[in-house]
């Protein structure tokens, strides 16, 4: 086990093995909604397929999960703290935004499909939040980190709004000009980064409660 109040940064086989474990849980979820979206749309090539998938925060965040807790397997130390308080906030929040917001309309067609779902919108949140809670070093964390998590958010806000302008295609509402206009646009990007600030400030009082406990 990682100990926050030391200098050591290495892991634990104990605690690689746990990250192993959130790396493939991930990959799978996305694996899994890759089969599912092909089955939904047998006319789409793979890279079809992954261009579309790859329009949404939540495939793109979990491959953020993918990456960052295979990186800790193969290093074997942890990262920086700010960057995995980063990753914990964002694939939290699509699980709670999901959960609010979206889980009571969204009906999944195929078993395949409804696995993926519980996968990038559930099981995955919930196994980072608790492997952070548990592991990972939240020394150093600040106002200023808070204002760095928001970075990930605006720069996929800037993506998808870069691709809608060459496609067509908006994957939230809050990105779409041509439903909103673009006061609107800007008005629900200033909520949202609102939103990931606050929520940002609340995980590191989070941090700082269990540090003392």
């Amino acid at each position: 086990m990682y100990d926050t109040n030391t200098q050591s940064t290495a892991l634990s086989p104990m605690v690689r093995a746990l990250a192993a474990l959130i790396a493939v849980m991930a990959l799978a979820s996305l694996a899994a909604q890759f089969i599912a979206s092909q089955t939904l749309h047998p006319e789409e090539n793979t890279f079809a397929t992954l261009w579309r998938l790859g329009r949404f925060f939540t495939i793109l965040t979990n491959s953020l999960v993918v990456v960052t807790f295979a990186v800790l397997v193969v290093r074997a130390q942890v990262l920086s703290p700010v960057w995995l308080g980063g990753v914990t906030l964002w694939i939290a929040i699509v699980g709670v935004v999901y959960h609010l917001l979206l889980a009571a309309t969204d009906s999944q067609e195929t078993t395949i499909g409804w696995w993926a779902n519980f996968g990038v919108h559930t099981s995955v949140p919930i196994a980072v939040v608790l492997w952070w809670l548990a592991f990972a070093p939240r020394n150093g964390l600040s106002v200023t980190s808070a204002l760095m998590w928001m970075i990930w958010p605006m720069i996929y806000v800037s993506y998808a709004l870069l691709r809608g302008q060459t496609d067509g295609v908006y994957p939230y509402f809050f990105t779409n000009p041509t439903e909103i206009g673009w006061d609107g646009v800007i008005i629900w990007t200033a909520i949202l980064a609102g939103f990931f600030f606050v929520a940002g400030l609340l995980q590191i009082a989070l941090a700082r409660l269990i540090r003392q406990t």
